[in-house]
């Protein structure tokens, strides 16, 4: 699309990108919260995406976005969840292309950007270690200066889709002498690089989505670092700042209150006062969701990220998808631990796989538990003081 899509009035916008999903959205995908698309099928969603001109909303036009404004952003995600996509996690194009855009060379920019737009390499993130998950700033992962590379040694864990992933962004230890924030450095990898073993972790939901990745003496390009040496730190709050963003969305709670209310209305409980009475406030919760996430990503846009807020959504989010989950197991009771979608008025979802889903959100991209410890000690000071 030659023209410019913040010109046409959000009506207009909306029924363009609704009718393309329409004609274009395969059947097959519309499995809302338990169906991620990975690999080939997530390479296909953004190729498409790319042919239409609909690829990367968010980025910046001379980067080849759509460079839309945050309405229009907010347009495009609720239509998707209105017609029941699947999620897409897009790690390379939502987080790993802000940080690039922001911290990269033109070099590194030129040759990584282009390809995530096209859809030819997908992105996993390498941040989380054995004993050192939300406590990101304890990493062991080394990565030692040889000439005109690095060799890393060490071990990552619960990297999402790290099996289907051409290429990591991570963060490796350059620096033992120094406190543990100052001696950290953001760097990529190919794969496929000599040294580098995959294991996925199987789950209960029989999913392996997750994976455990090893570096024994694995050589990297000294290019391939991002920002300064030693200074990965400011390039990964960045990140983590875009990535409790999108954490912190309430897309995976509107669509799993959706299904409450359906469920509610195919029991037949619609007049029983007590479940009204738990519906009405997880709605409220929800729409003071929607609001505040709103503008929090409104302020992000214009650059001002408040990193205590940003936190705080996440937990706020994640909370209230486990709370909305564990109201549709209520509900659904002795159905709700099929294996196959409950089949109660309408409702065409798996919940046990819904809960599933929604028990690990609580961890991603930080803690809950540690997140509100964070934040506090941001906004009153660390404990004691």
């Amino acid at each position: 699309m030659a023209e410019d899509l913040n010109l046409l009035s959000n009506d207009e916008f909306r029924q363009r990108w609704r009718s393309w999903l329409e004609e274009n959205f395969p059947q097959e995908w519309r499995v809302p919260i338990i169906l991620r698309l990975a690999g080939d099928e997530e390479r296909r969603w953004h190729r498409m995406t790319y042919a239409a001109g609909w690829r990367a909303p968010a980025w910046p036009k001379k980067y080849g976005g759509l460079g839309l404004s945050l309405e229009k952003q907010l347009i495009m995600s609720r239509e998707m969840e209105a017609y029941n996509c699947a999620r897409v996690l897009d790690s390379g194009g939502t987080l790993f292309a802000p940080a690039l855009m922001k911290y990269g060379t033109e070099e590194q920019k030129q040759q990584y950007l282009p390809p995530i737009l096209r859809g030819e390499k997908l992105w996993c993130q390498g941040y989380s270690e054995p004993n050192s998950g939300s406590d990101l700033a304890s990493l062991r992962t080394a990565a030692v200066r040889d000439g005109d590379e690095f060799v890393i040694n060490g071990q990552k864990i619960w990297t999402t889709l790290a099996s289907y992933a051409d290429q990591i962004f991570m963060l490796v230890r350059t620096n033992k002498d120094v406190k543990k924030q100052a001696g950290i450095s953001f760097i990529l990898a190919d794969m496929h690089a000599p040294g580098i073993t995959v294991r996925p972790i199987m789950n209960l939901a029989d999913e392996d989505e997750l994976c455990e990745v090893f570096f024994d003496n694995v050589r990297v390009p000294a290019a391939n670092l991002v920002g300064e040496v030693d200074q990965g730190w400011t390039v990964a709050k960045a990140l983590l700042g875009e990535e409790r963003i999108v954490n912190g969305a309430p897309s995976l709670s509107n669509q799993a209150f959706q299904c409450l209310e359906e469920l509610i209305d195919g029991i037949g409980l619609l007049d029983d006062l007590g479940q009204t009475d738990r519906t009405a406030a997880l709605f409220c919760d929800l729409e003071d969701l929607i609001a505040l996430h709103t503008q929090i990503a409104d302020a992000a846009i214009r650059g001002e990220i408040d990193n205590a807020v940003v936190s705080l959504i996440k937990v706020m989010a994640t909370d209230l998808f486990q709370r909305v989950s564990d109201e549709l197991l209520r509900v659904a009771g002795e159905d709700g631990g099929l294996q196959q979608p409950v089949g109660i008025g309408g409702v065409g979802l798996d919940l046990r796989k819904v809960y599933m889903v929604a028990r690990p959100a609580t961890i991603y991209a930080g803690a809950n538990e540690v997140q509100r410890n964070i934040v506090a000690n941001m906004l009153m000071g660390p404990a004691g003081r």
